[in-house]
């Protein structure tokens, strides 16, 4: 299928020619990344443009960097880099297993995390890790730089509060000693959205942080479960009590993908079987 929405072309050379193009342009501006949500979009008309700005190749943006108490994950950063760096399967064990749960292998060769987030569909597969770990976004424009909290982020179902004249410029996550696992629900292997997912983040003092995607309008923390497990030792017991406040956490629907039952019904099993492997994983274990 061809794109019919004609459009002119920018590829600038370095992260201060993109900010003026974006001020410059006001607002009439798409960023090609990845493209795996925007070469479709435009094709099939969900999605016009007058100016595609292709950033591809600025290596700026497609370092990961690692310091003493951070990481840095450039916004030219692919879901198949973040699988290959040993590192962040170290650090990030969460992110990492999410990011080997996208869509499929060539998707992921492209799409770019950055990207997965500015798409901002409620089922994106990297929200719940990116709020279990208290992610910040670092932003720019023209005139100067600003850090967005990951739960400031999202502003609706495929919306951003990111303005117009902005480019983001990579994720910052802090490192933490933790375990954890995500969960997903698909119907196949292969290239599908999650009918539900989340985000289990542990550590030794029996902190508990969850995070859903696919089962409300926004992917969102489960707080209400977290204050309830707060410095408690998991059993089968105290596992099947939280998983009864899984339903007034979430906001599900049904669509050609799932019921709104099963997917209720599923968040409980995922979350009762991810804490338990979460738990084996910080004792050293194999889950």
């Amino acid at each position: 299928m061809a794109i019919i929405n004609d459009f002119e072309y920018h590829k600038p050379k370095d992260i201060n020619e993109t900010l003026h193009l974006l001020a410059e342009l006001n607002g009439k501006a798409k960023i090609l990344a990845g493209g795996t949500d925007l070469i479709v979009h435009l094709k099939e008309e969900l999605a016009k443009t007058e100016n595609l700005i292709d950033i591809k190749g600025i290596t700026d943006l497609n370092k990961i960097e690692i310091s003493q108490d951070n990481i840095f994950i450039g916004a030219g950063v692919t879901f198949t880099d973040i699988i290959e760096s040993q590192k962040l399967k170290e650090k990030l064990p969460i992110l990492w297993e999410a990011s080997e749960k996208v869509a499929s292998v060539g998707i992921r060769n492209r799409a770019t995390i950055v990207g997965n987030i500015c798409s901002a569909v409620p089922s994106l597969d990297s929200a719940p890790a990116l709020l279990v770990y208290d992610a910040e976004i670092l932003v720019q424009n023209k005139t100067g730089k600003r850090t967005i909290s990951i739960h400031d982020w999202f502003a609706g179902p495929k919306k951003t509060i990111l303005k117009p004249d902005e480019l983001v410029i990579a994720i910052k996550i802090p490192i933490f000693q933790h375990a954890g696992v995500y969960e997903k629900l698909g119907r196949y292997k292969g290239e599908d959205l999650a009918q539900a997912g989340i985000g289990i983040f542990v550590d030794a003092s029996r902190n508990y942080r969850f995070a859903y995607c696919a089962v409300g309008p926004i992917p969102k923390r489960m707080k209400t479960l977290e204050d309830f497990l707060d410095n408690k030792e998991i059993s089968d017991k105290l596992l099947e009590e939280a998983a009864e406040l899984i339903p007034a956490e979430i906001s599900p629907i049904s669509d050609i993908r799932s019921s709104k039952e099963y997917r209720i019904h599923m968040m409980k099993i995922m979350f009762k079987r991810g804490l338990q492997k979460s738990v084996v994983l910080l004792k050293g274990g194999r889950s």
